[in-house]
């Protein structure tokens, strides 16, 4: 188990976290994946068959975090690759209309999601002594734009916590930044329209990114990066 390449995804039930779940499993990864929706994530799960694990977990919620990363590590082995890519975006609309519920809601899974991986995952793969971890970013998180402030706020944070984590972890480890560039989801049609299905998709970016993502490694850290 300790020599399979084991990638640990959080929002793998659609958009770019199940391209990225099929993708790697496909080449060969070995793949625990995590998502709130409770049917999409078993459909992911069927897609894969087995040798892989998955389960409905709401990052915002630490006690179910923590017992995911528990729960991985028993069934596939610590992760060499961890991609944080769990994210939500709001309804485009100028900073002071968004209402403080919906402000919350992209806060508490953009950046406390993430943070909650993190402080289960990063210690196994310090016990590992290996590993690296992608955090998706965005364009607007080394950009802004009007009526996305919220989502803009939270993907800065990322960019500024994987930097900070990047100096904090020992040295066969690394902390990356990823921004995935502009791709054809769910998330995306919202704010641009009819214009997102001119970008790729998540099958076609898949295709460009992951032998990217399969290539990081410790002299990566601290590393902004973009497709």
């Amino acid at each position: 188990m300790l020599d399979q390449r084991v990638a640990w995804i959080t929002g793998c039930s659609r958009g770019l976290g199940r391209a990225m779940a099929l993708g790697l499993a496909e080449r060969g990864w070995v793949v625990a994946g995590l998502a709130r929706s409770a049917g999409a994530v078993k459909e992911v799960a069927e897609r894969l068959g087995e040798g892989h694990f998955f389960a409905s977990v709401d990052v915002v919620e630490e006690d179910e975090v923590k017992a995911f990363c528990g729960a991985a590590l028993r069934e596939v082995g610590p992760p060499r690759l961890l991609l944080n890519n769990a994210a939500l975006i709001h309804e485009p609309a100028p900073l002071w209309e968004i209402e403080s519920d919906e402000f919350e809601q992209v806060i508490d899974v953009n950046i406390k999601g993430v943070a909650n991986v993190l402080r289960h995952a990063v210690p196994i793969m310090i016990d590992q002594n290996k590993g690296v971890i992608v955090n998706f970013s965005s364009g607007w998180g080394r950009s802004t734009s009007p009526e996305v402030a919220p989502y803009c706020a939270t993907k800065w944070a990322i960019e500024g916590m994987t930097q900070a984590l990047s100096s904090e972890l020992p040295e066969n480890l690394a902390a990356v930044a990823f921004n995935p560039g502009v791709i054809d989801t769910d998330m995306l049609r919202p704010v641009w329209g009819e214009g997102a299905s001119e970008c790729p998709d998540p099958q076609q970016w898949a295709e460009s990114a992951l032998p990217i993502l399969e290539k990081l490694d410790a002299g990566d850290n601290g590393r902004s990066l973009s497709v």
